[in-house]
């Protein structure tokens, strides 16, 4: 049985092959994976058989390894399709700060939420360019990119939300200073 780090590793290893680094980057808008997590388990994989890797020689740096999806790997990841999703979790510091901002005062306040949003600004701007490299004619439901083309929208969408969430605490937090 793999973990759904492992099954989110050889999904993405079903559109292309990557190296370790590759893949650490490519999973981070989805799941946060450290190198630390992702090594061991490419390791694993291809103990298993569900990966296999090509050497590539790299002049002034070590040589890297580009994985490949074998054939148990596709038919892993088919199999973990099929099956529902676990609840979706969420862990945000700034969410447990929230619960307990009656405690502090507007210059203490405030910033956090402007933190999040300049954050949000930057991520949303890195995910419309990512956006625009996926051309009109992949944007359909049996291209590779199909995937990244509809999570990107929706992590554009979820982004846009949460600014908007931050402005509207500023702004009662502000209103609520003036007041006092």
């Amino acid at each position: 049985m793999l973990n759904t780090l492992s099954y989110g590793l050889l999904g993405l290893l079903a559109s292309e092959s990557c190296s370790g680094y590759d893949l650490m980057l490519r999973i981070q808008p989805f799941w946060q994976a450290k190198h630390s997590q992702i090594y061991p388990l490419l390791a694993k994989l291809e103990r298993e058989g569900f990966v296999q890797y090509v050497r590539i020689e790299q002049r002034d740096k070590p040589d890297k390894k580009v994985y490949s999806l074998t054939e148990k790997g596709t038919e892993a990841v088919i199999e973990w399709l099929a099956e529902p999703p676990a609840e979706q979790s969420s862990r945000d510091e700034l969410s447990l700060k929230t619960k307990c901002i009656w405690m502090t005062q507007r210059d203490i306040s405030i910033p956090l939420f402007l933190t999040r949003l300049k954050q949000l600004e930057t991520r949303t701007a890195y995910y419309e360019k990512l956006l625009q490299r996926i051309p009109e004619e992949e944007r359909h439901v049996r291209s590779k990119h199909f995937g990244d083309y509809v999570l990107l929208h929706r992590a554009i969408s979820l982004a846009a939300a949460q600014i908007e969430w931050c402005r509207w605490v500023v702004n009662m937090l502000e209103q609520e200073e003036e007041l006092s």
